[in-house]
């Protein structure tokens, strides 16, 4: 993000995000971890001190011909296209309602424990938490090494705090 394109899999995670995650090495409770398959947000679980499962519908979006591009260099009517339709994918990757329903089907099974993954994939958990419609959902900030909390509740899930910055 800081470079303003899309993410690409294979992106290392940067060297300030890995030095405030090692910050907070040991700062989360133990028990179950997942993380995102890509290589930043495994490279974070690695410096926070968590033995993560990769789990793919933890995964960022996929943004096909658009990954590692610059926002900037994208087709401006491709770009608005798939912003203003979230069932299509114009750049051969996913739509973004695709995504959303990986993170929502993974919610299904109840999970209890930390996930690190990318913003998309917080904002999916988000929507599908609250029942917002995805343009909703695109107007939630999400700050770099904060925590999101959901938990479960017989009638779905509640949303216990987002944006929290956590203390070593």
């Amino acid at each position: 993000m800081r470079e303003a394109r899309f993410p690409a899999d294979g992106t290392a995670a940067d060297a300030s995000g890995l030095a405030g995650a090692k910050a907070l090495a040991g700062a989360f409770p133990d028990g179950e971890a997942w993380t995102s398959p890509s290589r930043a947000a495994r490279e974070t679980c690695a410096a926070l001190g968590l033995d993560a499962l990769p789990v793919a519908a933890l995964a960022e979006a996929d943004y096909g011909r658009w990954a590692g591009v610059r926002y900037a260099d994208v087709d401006p009517d491709a770009l608005a296209g798939w912003l203003s339709a979230p069932d299509t994918a114009p750049h051969g990757g996913e739509s973004r309602n695709q995504a959303a329903a990986r993170v929502a089907e993974w919610l299904g099974g109840r999970p209890s424990g930390i996930a690190v993954c990318d913003a998309g994939a917080i904002r999916a958990a988000l929507r599908h938490a609250l029942g917002l419609d995805i343009a909703a959902a695109d107007r939630i900030d999400l700050a770099p090494l904060s925590t999101t909390r959901l938990t479960a509740a017989r009638d779905g899930w509640r949303v216990a705090h987002v944006n929290r910055k956590v203390v070593p």
